[in-house]
């Protein structure tokens, strides 16, 4: 059956490929008219530009997304939201989770390089740069500025891919660092189906179907010191991975 199904799946990933590229020359004009008004008024056109971008990619791709509230979610409220990291439909998912606040993802720099999306992609992203030690100081000092300019931020804390099988990859330190270190509260959010619309096995995994993002309740860093950065860490990871596993996350060995 796997292999009677694959040229309907090459079809398929050739036609949302298409799809793609026919909206980013479509958009890119758009985009470096913006790119002159600065980093943030002109990127927070592009990020609209990018959530419509999304929005009518995915439906036409067949897959329909919706945010599930465990809580009342306080959109006037400046977050560092913190996601899980399992597939390469979480880049789109990320602007549909997040739609009434204005924000910035933390991105790797390489992807910066990339010709014409990389130009969109630097406007709504804060580069990361792990070269060095100074590189990512730059980085970590960039993505504060950000959040004293009262827009959120969205990490995936993970790093990486998640290919353990299990709900997620250990954590890094540094979102949870930054969180106390501006005193912004973490808000936790759950990508539950990216991994079965496209997994990072196979850029040929992709297939219509439904998307969920879980909102978490958010956990307040107020009085927290950078010493208390490792046991943050370690709740709000567990308190993702208990989640994760009472929503039966299709990753998760049995």
């Amino acid at each position: 059956m796997r292999y009677l199904l694959f040229p309907l799946r090459l079809l398929f990933t050739i036609y949302t490929a298409a799809l793609f590229l026919a909206f980013l020359l479509i958009s890119f004009p758009m985009v470096v008219v913006a790119s002159f008004f600065g980093k943030i008024k002109g990127g927070d056109f592009i990020l609209k530009i990018c959530r419509i971008w999304t929005d009518i990619q995915l439906v036409l791709c067949g897959i329909f997304h919706r945010n599930i509230y465990e809580v009342p979610h306080d959109t006037n409220k400046q977050y560092i939201f913190v996601v899980n990291h399992i597939s390469y439909m979480d880049i789109p998912i990320m602007l549909q989770a997040v739609r009434k606040q204005n924000f910035r993802i933390l991105g790797k720099y390489e992807i910066s390089k990339l010709p014409l999306f990389g130009l969109l992609y630097k406007y709504v992203v804060v580069l990361v740069d792990r070269e060095t030690a100074s590189k990512r100081a730059t980085s970590v000092k960039q993505l504060k500025s950000v959040i004293q300019k009262g827009i959120s931020v969205l990490l995936c804390p993970e790093g990486t891919f998640n290919e353990t099988h299990k709900p997620l990859k250990a954590f890094y330190d540094g979102a949870f660092k930054i969180a106390i270190e501006t005193q912004t509260p973490i808000k936790p959010i759950l990508f539950l189906d990216t991994y079965d619309i496209m997994n990072y096995n196979s850029m040929l995994s992709i297939t219509p179907g439904r998307s969920r993002a879980i909102y978490l309740d958010e956990i307040s860093v107020e009085g927290l010191t950078v010493k208390d950065t490792s046991s943050l860490k370690d709740k709000v990871y567990k308190i993702m991975e208990e989640r994760l596993v009472h929503y039966r996350a299709s990753w998760i060995e049995k």
